[in-house]
């Protein structure tokens, strides 16, 4: 018989549920979990908190699940991959380390990887030549190269795989791509090499099947989101992957659907085009790729092929970009929605008086054109009999006294302006903008190391 990796996706952002990963732990037969903490502007927020606090800036919400389930996993072999080091991966080893030993782990081995953060290097690299160009090609960097926040590369499998390679029992990376965490297992296990072009690709695709946990086994759905059975419960995917063939589930007795459509949403999902789906592992191409139904909450992939990697890597920077604060105000029937307009056009009036300086304005009506904008159904006779409406006036500045100008005139409204206007929620309170600023950098810039602690 062939050899089969079974790997489960525990974690989809930081915040998300720590119920699926460690009801997988429990209850499947895996032999990787792997967990994914961040987004673009995520290590952004983690670097300010580390500024506050140095003893923060990593995702702590792993640190509970190391104390939910880090002794069980370690006794059943499953080995534990995840980005939650964010911005302190000194610091989340630290803590995760101490936690393990609270729990009589011994002869545990954590690898971790630093060099992601490349906030240091920015200089070097402008003397090098490297313009940071915007993926976008919006914007001049000259103008944000003094703000920035944090400067973090996406790398692939290279230093998770050496720490797998010196026997890590878990790996904690800052700014791995999300399927990164889950191809290194698969070269671990089955010994492929990096130019082995079309299992690369199946591994990396296993990872952007399972590193949007719930996402991936019914949640979000939008082709038929009733039919998800026990979504108080749902159940995160699990690959299990053989040298010729690759199936997505999930765990036993738990809730969600693995089925050819849910999946389908997933392995669509942020794909802008399929046939060139880059990543800095390999250049994947699914654009003859199938995906099955093979039996109850069982679904086989196949057809996808991978091309040589590309020569540059991201380089995601987050930059500060100003400030925000939205206000909310409700209305209630009769001419709810009138009411709505009329006090936007009062605050808009005071806002001129008071020489209100703002890059933007965004006047929203929730529950009616919040979500749809444009596209809205204005109907009205509609408009005329809503029961309820609720004013969101948001504004970004570049100076924050600009921004707090509108956070006084919103609670005397409730009195001095048209009738029934509800202040919820207490005064707005300012809040910075974190821009990002996504570019390509030579692969060769890149200086990664690998570490090996020994939990004794």
């Amino acid at each position: 018989m062939s050899k089969k990796v079974k790997i489960g996706g525990g974690q989809g952002f930081w915040g998300d549920s720590n119920d699926a990963a460690i009801h997988m732990v429990r209850h499947s037969d895996i032999d990787y979990l792997g967990c994914d903490y961040l987004a673009e502007l995520t290590l952004s927020i983690m670097q300010r908190q580390k500024l506050k606090n140095p003893a923060m800036g990593y995702a702590r919400d792993f640190v509970g699940l190391v104390k939910e389930i880090g002794k069980e996993a370690y006794e059943k072999n499953i080995k534990i991959l995840t980005d939650a080091g964010g911005m302190n991966i000194d610091g989340c080893v630290k803590e995760v380390s101490e936690t393990l030993k609270e729990q009589g782990v011994e002869k545990f081995k954590i690898g971790y990887v630093t060099g992601d953060d490349m906030l240091a290097r920015i200089p070097e690299m402008m003397k090098q030549g490297i313009g940071f160009q915007n993926m976008d090609d919006v914007g001049d960097f000259n103008e944000i190269k003094d703000k920035i926040v944090n400067a973090n590369v996406y790398y692939g499998h290279e230093p998770i795989l050496e720490c797998l390679n010196q026997e890590a029992d878990m790996v904690i990376t800052g700014r791995a791509t999300d399927s990164a965490l889950f191809l290194s297992p698969m070269m671990y296990e089955f010994g492929w090499a990096p130019d082995d072009y079309d299992n690369l690709a199946r591994g990396i695709m296993t990872g952007h099947l399972l590193e949007c946990g719930g996402q991936g086994a019914g949640g979000n759905y939008m082709y038929d989101w009733k039919s998800v059975p026990r979504m108080d419960e749902l159940g995160f995917p699990i690959v299990e992957l053989s040298d010729n063939e690759m199936y997505i589930t999930k765990a036993p007795d738990c809730g969600g659907i693995i089925c050819e459509q849910s999946c389908k949403e997933q392995f669509l999902y942020e794909v802008l085009d399929p046939a060139n789906y880059l990543t800095p592992d390999v250049n994947v191409d699914i654009s003859h790729a199938t995906l099955t139904n093979a039996g109850d909450n069982r679904v086989k992939v196949e057809g996808i092929k991978g091309k040589k990697r590309p020569d540059t890597v991201k380089l995601c920077i987050g930059y500060h970009a100003g400030y925000k604060v939205a206000t909310y105000l409700s209305f209630a029937w009769p001419d709810a929605y009138e009411k709505a307009q009329y006090t936007a056009d009062i605050l808009m009036k005071k806002m001129k008086r008071k020489g209100l300086v703002a890059e933007e304005i965004r006047i929203d009506y929730l529950g009616v054109n919040a979500l749809h904008l444009g596209v809205a159904n204005m109907n009205p006779e509609m408009l005329k009999n809503m029961n309820e409406v609720v004013l969101r006036i948001a504004i970004r500045t570049k100076e924050k006294a600009e921004a707090a100008k509108i956070i006084p005139e919103i609670s005397p409204l409730q009195l001095n302006g048209p009738p029934g206007a509800s202040f919820f929620g207490g005064r707005a309170k300012v809040q910075e903008v974190i821009g990002l600023w996504p570019t390509l950098i030579p692969r060769d810039t890149l200086q990664l190391h690998s570490h090996i602690l020994e939990v004794k």
